[in-house]
């Protein structure tokens, strides 16, 4: 049976959901590209994440602590939407195995570092951007990579970088590694729904 020619995604945010909305912008009103954006997963009722999905008309599904970790993971939410492919784009708890072993090379997530480097627990955000500046490394960027049962571990797909100067500031940092993830994010998601749709 041939692979359905368009790809499912459901994004995972926590967040303001900029990540999210470039690639809602870039992907999902436009048809050619072969993609569906049927779901927005967030695990907090106040991220502005969800107003994002509301202007888009995306379903969301706001999800918690328990049913993620020790229940179906919400697998079953899932499957009915059909998702091929999930998007992390700020989503900040851990992915369960039990999703993991379910959409094995299926999810792919962004890190604001140059992974290996300046991952794992408690790397998001600001704390990275306060570690490269405290190392005084002179490059930083972002990582988008498989998930796997690990944090920040997962097989390598894309990276880009910046130069880090010595007047830069955790915040300065951040604003350059957001470029990066609005240029960069979208075009990889694309690639990979070529990727599967032509399989």
């Amino acid at each position: 049976m041939p692979h359905q020619s368009v790809t499912n995604i459901a994004i995972f945010a926590s967040g303001a959901g900029s990540n999210a909305k470039k690639i809602i912008e870039a992907i999902h009103f436009n048809k050619e590209k072969g993609a569906s954006i049927k779901l927005i997963v967030c695990n907090k009722p106040d991220a502005g994440v969800l107003n994002i999905a509301k202007n888009a008309g995306i379903d969301t599904l706001l999800i918690e602590k328990e049913r993620f970790f020790r229940g179906d993971a919400y697998l079953p939410e899932l499957k009915e939407k059909e998702i091929d492919l999930i998007v992390l784009a700020g989503f900040l708890w851990k992915i369960p195995t039990q999703l993991i072993r379910a959409y094995p090379d299926k999810i792919i997530n962004i890190h604001p570092a140059l992974l290996p480097k300046y991952g794992g627990k408690g790397m998001y955000g600001h704390f990275v951007h306060q570690a490269v500046i405290d190392a005084k490394e002179k490059q930083s960027g972002i990582t988008i990579h498989y998930v796997d049962e690990l944090y920040d571990h997962g097989k390598i797909i894309f990276q880009e970088t910046c130069n880090v100067y010595e007047n830069d500031t955790a915040d300065t940092l951040a604003s350059k590694i957001h470029a990066l993830e609005h240029l960069h994010y979208p075009k990889v998601v694309e690639e990979l729904v070529q990727m599967q749709n032509h399989r």
